[in-house]
């Protein structure tokens, strides 16, 4: 089969340098896991060096026309290439509550949609790894005090240690993006559950950056929280103010206030 054209509708961009993706694929440390899934594989670039190691893997691909060509050019992905949506797609019909780590080239106008789905596998994945545009790549990993800092980087850094790794130009894709792109690696904490509720933290995170530009006490309004609370010194702080700790803190202030 001749080579897969990229779509726009998919935000396909086919990255042709193997140093790369070798680089890529070696950001995994294939610990505390058997299987690895790659998002959005397109013609195998990465696939074929995440082949070469001792692990299990499986793509996930919505692109009818990629699946055809791996399956035609990949006897090694045989049952393991699986031609579904990742943001619909029940992945425990795979690994069936099983540890997995997630890599990919991620189409960029999902993916931060591809992130939030992996965190809700949290429990299943302790390493994510894989190639963003760059600003939200950037976004993901940055700490707080930044304008780039917002709901991404505390809701991944509350379960993960987020790394940026490495830059990419633009012209290593066919076709080329009009951004830079960026390499990042996610290994989960060791202790990644929330000593607060974590519907109501990640509610608070959400509301609290939709108006960054105010104080915790006026983008916070919404919930309901007590005279006596607000009067809490914390309130007087812009959510970029705040590390994902003092997330959790705040959490915990406002459950106990009784929302």
């Amino acid at each position: 089969m001749e080579k897969v054209k990229a779509k726009k509708h998919l935000g396909q961009h086919f990255l042709k340098d193997e140093s790369i993706a070798k680089d890529i694929a070696d950001t995994l440390n294939l610990v505390g896991y058997e299987d690895v899934l790659e998002i959005g594989p397109g013609m195998g670039v990465l696939t074929k060096y995440l082949l070469d190691k001792p692990i299990n893997t499986y793509v996930i691909e919505i692109d009818t026309e990629s699946v055809t060509y791996l399956d035609e050019n990949y006897p090694k992905l045989k049952d393991k290439i699986i031609s579904k949506d990742f943001l619909k797609y029940n992945i425990n019909e795979i690994f069936e509550g099983k540890q997995f780590a997630i890599i990919g080239n991620f189409p960029y106008n999902i993916s931060t949609q591809i992130v939030f789905r992996a965190l809700e596998y949290r429990s299943q994945i302790p390493e994510f790894a894989g190639m963003f545009q760059k600003e939200v790549a950037q976004r993901i990993c940055e700490k707080k005090g930044t304008k780039a800092y917002g709901i991404l980087s505390v809701l991944v850094q509350a379960f993960y240690d987020a790394e940026y790794l490495f830059t990419v130009d633009e012209n290593v894709f066919i076709p080329p993006p009009k951004v830079k792109s960026g390499v990042l690696r996610l290994r989960r904490k060791e202790d990644y559950s929330l000593p607060c509720g974590e519907k109501l933290f990640f509610t608070v995170v959400k509301t609290a950056f939709q108006q960054r530009r105010k104080t915790l006490r006026n983008s916070l309004k919404t919930l309901n929280l007590s005279d006596k609370l607000r009067e809490d010194t914390v309130f007087d702080l812009r959510p970029e103010q705040l590390n994902v700790e003092q997330f959790i803190e705040l959490t915990q202030k406002i459950e106990a206030d009784g929302v």
